[in-house]
Order: C-alpha cells, then sequence, then structure tokens
C-alpha cells in the first residue's frame, strides 16, 4: 500500500519509519490534500504489524499537524502541505575529490601528536572530573575557569617573562575564536585592519569576509615594514613578532617601538599573535611585544601547536579598557568553553607537566629541524635557502630564479607530496613566487629525508 517499505532490522522503530514515510508522502504530494487514510486496522493488517504500531504513527501525524481527525471519519490530510519535494536519488552521489596518497606531507601547524603524554593527559582530565563541583559545571559566564587563569598567569611568567594577571586573562576557543571577537570589537567605522604580507590566509579571509578593509605591510626578514602603516586609518594592527608567519622573521626593536608609537598616536590597538614562540632552537627567547608595553596590546595565545589541535584552547589577555565588550560578545556567542579540558589544562600547567613537556618536545623538533636541515643541504647544495628555522615547526626555502605556483602544487600532490609555496599566502600570487614552506613538526626523520629527496626530483622536473 502506497509503496510503503519497512525495515524491520533498522534502528528506528516501526512507528516512526511510518511516521516518516508518510509525513515524506505528505509533503512530496504523493498524498495529495484531504485523501483519505486507511483505518489503522486496514493498514496494520497491510503492512504486517500490531495496530499499535500504526495508531502511534497516526498520532504523531495529528500532533504534528499533518492529518485530521474526525470521530467516526477516517483520517485525512491536512491541507497546504504539497511542498513538491524533489525526488531522491537511486544512486549514491560520487565524491566531489579523488583523496590522494600523501606520503610525504609538508604541511605546516602540525604538532607531533605520537609523542604527547596521553597518559598523563588522560589523568588530568581524570582529576577535573573528581575535582569540579556542580555549581562549575553549569553556566559561568565568559571569563573562563578561573583556576586555568591563576595557572596561565604563572606560565607566561615562567615561559614568556610576562607579569600578567589572570583578572586580565579570558579562555578562548583557540586563536580563531580571538581574532573573530577581535576583529568586531576593535573594527571602527572607515578604518582598516594592518595585516602582513605573507600571512596566514584564515586572518585576512575573516576579515575581508566582515567587509572590513585590509592595509598592508610586507614582510622580510626582520618581519613586517611598519612605515607602510604611515598614513593609514587604523582599526587594529595584526602581527606575528615572535615568528612571523609564514617566513619566520623576528621584528626587531626598533620595529615594534615604532608600531607602540603608532597606536598611541591614531588610537588603535595591537593584536600581537605569539606564534611558535614556546620552540626557539637559537640564542635567547624573543620577548613578546606586551613586554615593551602592555596599554596598547592584547596578547593571543593557543595550546594548538603545544598540546594537540582538537583540544580548542587559547586565551587573549586583554587591557580593561576591553573587558567589557569582550564580555558581553562572548556571552552572545557560546558563552564559554567546556570547563572539563579547562580544569585538565589547569592540573597541567600547575602540576608543572607543561613545562617538561615543552622542553622534551623543543628537543625533539630541534633533532627533526637539524635533520631537514642537513637533509636539504646535501640534496640542494646551495640551490636552497632555508629561512625563519630558528623557531617553530616549519621553515621557508627560498629558490633564486624559481617560480612555484598553484600548478606544482598539485603536481606534486599526484606524486606524493603535500607543500605550498609562499604565494599562497601572500595578497598576490605573483610575489613570494620562489619560496616553498615545508612543515617537519609531525614528520618522523625517515619521513623527512624521503621527502627532501622527492621534493628533488619535483623540482628538477619543472626546470
Amino acid at each position: 500500500m502506497w509503496d510503503i517499505q519497512l525495515n524491520r532490522s533498522g534502528e528506528a522503530s516501526l512507528q516512526y519509519q511510518l511516521f516518516r514515510i508518510l509525513k515524506d508522502g505528505i509533503l512530496s504530494g504523493k498524498l495529495a490534500a484531504g485523501e483519505a487514510l486507511p483505518s489503522t486496522r486496514e493498514l496494520a493488517k497491510e503492512l504486517g504489524v500490531s495496530r499499535n504500531t500504526v495508531c502511534a504513527a497516526y498520532d504523531m501525524l495529528w500532533t504534528e499537524g499533518y492529518i485530521l481527525n474526525r470521530p467516526g471519519a477516517p483520517s485525512r490530510v491536512a491541507e497546504g502541505l504539497s511542498l513538491r519535494l524533489p525526488e531522491k536519488p537511486d544512486t549514491p552521489r560520487k565524491a566531489d575529490k579523488q583523496v590522494m596518497n600523501i606520503r610525504w606531507d609538508f604541511a605546516t601547524g602540525k604538532p607531533d601528536l605520537t609523542a604527547f603524554p596521553w597518559k598523563q593527559w588522560n589523568e588530568g582530565l581524570k582529576q577535573a572530573a573528581e575535582s569540579l563541583t556542580e555549581t562549575q559545571f553549569a553556566y559561568t559566564g565568559p571569563k573562563g575557569y578561573a583556576p586555568l587563569c591563576e595557572a596561565l598567569a604563572g606560565w607566561l611568567k615562567r615561559a614568556r617573562n610576562l607579569d600578567v594577571h589572570a583578572r586580565d586573562i579570558f579562555i578562548t576557543s583557540g586563536s580563531t575564536q580571538a581574532l573573530y571577537l577581535l576583529t568586531e570589537i576593535l573594527h571602527q567605522n572607515g578604518r582598516g585592519f594592518g595585516l602582513e604580507n605573507p600571512s596566514h590566509p584564515g586572518v585576512r579571509t575573516m576579515i575581508r569576509d566582515k567587509g572590513y578593509p585590509l592595509c598592508w605591510m610586507p614582510a622580510d626578514e626582520h618581519g613586517a615594514d611598519i612605515a607602510a602603516l604611515q598614513g593609514q586609518a587604523l582599526s587594529a594592527v595584526y602581527v606575528t613578532p615572535s615568528h612571523q608567519y609564514p617566513l619566520g622573521g623576528i621584528l626587531p626593536a626598533d620595529r615594534r617601538a615604532a608600531l607602540i608609537r603608532l597606536a598611541e598616536d591614531r588610537d588603535f590597538y595591537i593584536i600581537e599573535d605569539d606564534y611558535d614562540s614556546e620552540f626557539r632552537y637559537t640564542g635567547t627567547p624573543i620577548s613578546p611585544i606586551r613586554a615593551m608595553s602592555a596599554s596598547r596590546i592584547v596578547y593571543v595565545g593557543t595550546f594548538s601547536k603545544t598540546l594537540f589541535p582538537a583540544l580548542r584552547i587559547g586565551f587573549v589577555v586583554l587591557p580593561e579598557a576591553l573587558q567589557q565588550q569582550w564580555k558581553h560578545s562572548r556571552n552572545y556567542m557560546d558563552v564559554q568553553n567546556p570547563v572539563l579540558e579547562q580544569a585538565a589544562l589547569a592540573w597541567f600547567l600547575q602540576t608543572r607537566r607543561m613545562d617538561k613537556h615543552i622542553r622534551r618536545m623543543k628537543r625533539l623538533y630541534g633533532q627533526k629541524r637539524q635533520t631537514l636541515l642537513l637533509s636539504l643541504h646535501s640534496t640542494f647544495g646551495d640551490t636552497a635557502i632555508p629561512q625563519g628555522d630558528a623557531s617553530g615547526l616549519h621553515i621557508a626555502l627560498r629558490f633564486p630564479d624559481y617560480m612555484f605556483g598553484e600548478a606544482f602544487a598539485k603536481q606534486c600532490e599526484k606524486t606524493g607530496i603535500r607543500i605550498l609555496p609562499v604565494s599562497k599566502y601572500a595578497e598576490s600570487a605573483s610575489a613570494y613566487h620562489d619560496t616553498l614552506l615545508l612543515g617537519y613538526g609531525h614528520l618522523t626523520m625517515e619521513q623527512i629525508e624521503q621527502g627532501v629527496k622527492a621534493l628533488f626530483d619535483a623540482v628538477a622536473a619543472i626546470k
């Protein structure tokens, strides 16, 4: 009857299956307005199910307004429900993209999750679950878990030599959410956002999607050129001063001072993304801009690289003048982060397990960095020039007189290599066309060595 097919071994109950089939028939117009439905007894006999099953399905249809019931009369389809729904395809849709067999993945921003102390982290989750109170599992507001803010203040003092009060720390769902909120809060009509060129595509996309103008600062081996901002009307300037992403330059003190003076004179804030600052392999740690002056700096941090990306915990250190507006915006965005992971992270920091983990990973990444540099030198010689390798989990590799574009990246994928040219991160695709990015943090030593040899063949093929 009406091509009704019930799946008796399916997870959905028979009454719900029948309800859905009849509802879809009504919405598609197969069951016309005013059409009478068979009696529950008749339909139950036809389908070989209990009458209670049909009664329950009819009751759901009546409750949601799909059918009308009158005493002593058959149930009928209600008026005005046909949506002329398209027919469901008989064959499954083909996959949009062919999955590439990537053997050497030089993507940036990936930590080595095989070396993470999962046993200790699970211990922290257990500690958190047992220690949190019922009140702490309720809505607690946009500030973040108080013990985590306290632990972060201590961590920033130890790791970055920053004197930060816990009241100025706000927990976020990673740096992406922080930047999304900050662009909203800091935007001033008629003013743009200063951005490094090249920079992370996600940041410029976020700003452009909101319709805000961009003011570009060309980046060199010393980071962003602050002089490019002279005469610009600015809402805020976003910089990665400790390890410019993606080229790896370190913003020197004179450029930092110039940026701070400009922010004071032109009434805008500096968003400091302390990208990859934890993993520095040569020299002393680089101080954040906030260490020079705090009044105009919004400091942004995340644990995506130091712990794991799926954690989705980051933080901002906000000047007091911005805190009320931040609370308002976060309240009407998603209120707060899940408390269990915040409590586990607080425990991880308080017990100094984080300090130990960072020291261990710094040694491991340092060995991988050395393997990569040695492999590049032995394979390419002086043909390729590594840049920005003093910190982080990737390097920029410059090939003078070469030109890499999207076609090169696609050809590499076909041979099992995932790699991107810096032009992908630049305002113009024609800029930085001679430089590739090689992420190595997540790769094994063997993968690094083999990947460099495969890259040599790929580069040789375009010459």
